[in-house]
């Protein structure tokens, strides 16, 4: 799955930031300073960061500088809450793929989001495909049959789950947890409810429950 790193020291924004991400059916890490960030980015399985300026051990300038140094290549979109185009200059010869001024709009920073993975990727589409079913990652788009259906941003994320891992059982704790980024709560039946929306777009023969523990796809 796409990783996303979001590194801010507002926790509200890491917060915020990563339950979008999570909407789009990304992956979302959270950092909360500079050193933290570099030890998540140098892992290696991060496909782009959202990295704020104004960090408070060491900012989001020199962090850049750092992981382009060690070879990290994956696209970074700087935030910020201070004016003036000196700051943009800075961020941009640091290696910074885009530049979002605080306060910003959600729906347009998972625009640049999308953005920036596609031009990643070379333009090519993240395709998945098993059985009559395929989904677009970057374009959002779910087909079943050649036919274009509607998916909900939440059904498009349980979807790719099942498809990234085809026969495997996925209990509700990890649906829960990947697709709305929640613990496990034994009282909700959220991802049966959609299990079932899904199951009514796709097919009902496609993903099997699994009594006691959660789906599979078949």
């Amino acid at each position: 799955m796409t990783r996303i790193l979001i590194v801010d020291d507002e926790p509200h924004i890491v917060s915020l930031v990563s339950r979008a991400i999570r909407a789009e059916g990304f992956d979302a890490v959270g950092a909360e300073d500079g050193p933290e960030a570099i030890d998540l980015a140098l892992e290696g399985d991060v496909d782009l960061i959202v990295l704020d300026v104004g960090l408070p051990s060491m900012d989001g300038f020199e962090v850049l500088r750092h992981l382009r140094a060690e070879g990290v290549t994956a696209p970074v979109i700087m935030l910020t809450a201070r004016s003036g185009t000196s700051d943009t200059i800075e961020g941009l010869d640091a290696g910074a793929s885009d530049y979002v001024p605080k306060p910003f709009a959600v729906a347009e920073l998972m625009a640049r989001v999308r953005s920036r993975l596609r031009e990643s990727t070379g333009g090519a589409a993240m395709v998945l495909s098993r059985g009559p079913v395929t989904l677009d990652i970057l374009a959002r788009r779910a087909t079943v049959g050649g036919r274009d259906i509607d998916l909900s941003a939440r059904e498009f994320a349980l979807a790719e789950q099942f498809l990234r891992n085809p026969g495997e059982v996925l209990t509700r704790e990890v649906l829960l947890s990947r697709v709305w980024g929640l613990d496990f709560d034994p009282g909700s039946n959220v991802v049966d409810v959609y299990v079932r929306y899904l199951r009514a777009k796709v097919g009902p023969n496609l993903i099997s429950t699994v009594r006691g523990v959660g789906y599979r796809w078949e």
